[in-house]
């Protein structure tokens, strides 16, 4: 139980705040409590968490000429979570190459280090995530809902 949680309910059982007034203190420490914070350590996520990283893209001329264009993904963190799971069952041998095949490229990231915990702190720093980029035929804009 963490140490904020403890001291609403020593409170409240020495009777210097009512039930209601716990209930508010305890709900605004998990709506501002960074991930793994929580008591029950499950997947469900104070309010206000994103579920869905989003990019929108709009253009005025499609490929081949063809008008105008719209693309909408919604990829939802739960996704990445179940993805991040997997990544324990890749045998070491293929993690090895894929390091590898990452490095090769420029990127610097190590897929054995890839951890539940990390994601959930990613995604709890993305909330009030927005990038807009505006050109004069084009529009896109990543965020998180």
């Amino acid at each position: 139980m963490n140490e904020n949680r403890k001291q609403i309910l020593e409170m409240l059982a020495a009777g210097k705040i009512s039930a209601d007034e716990a209930e508010r203190l305890i709900a605004a420490l998990e709506k501002d409590s960074p991930p793994g914070a929580s008591a029950g350590g499950g997947e469900s996520h104070p309010k206000g968490w994103p579920k869905y990283l989003r990019v929108a893209v709009e253009s005025e001329e499609g490929t081949l000429g063809h008008g105008p264009s719209r693309v909408n993904v919604r990829v939802p963190f739960q996704l990445l979570r179940a993805g991040v799971k997997l990544t324990g069952i890749i045998p070491p041998q293929a993690r090895a190459k894929v390091n590898e095949a990452l490095h090769q490229q420029g990127i610097d990231l190590d897929v054995n280090e890839l951890k539940a915990d990390n994601l959930e702190e990613l995604i709890y720093q993305l909330k009030d995530l927005t990038v807009d980029i505006d050109e004069k035929t084009s529009k896109v804009r990543v965020f998180c809902e």
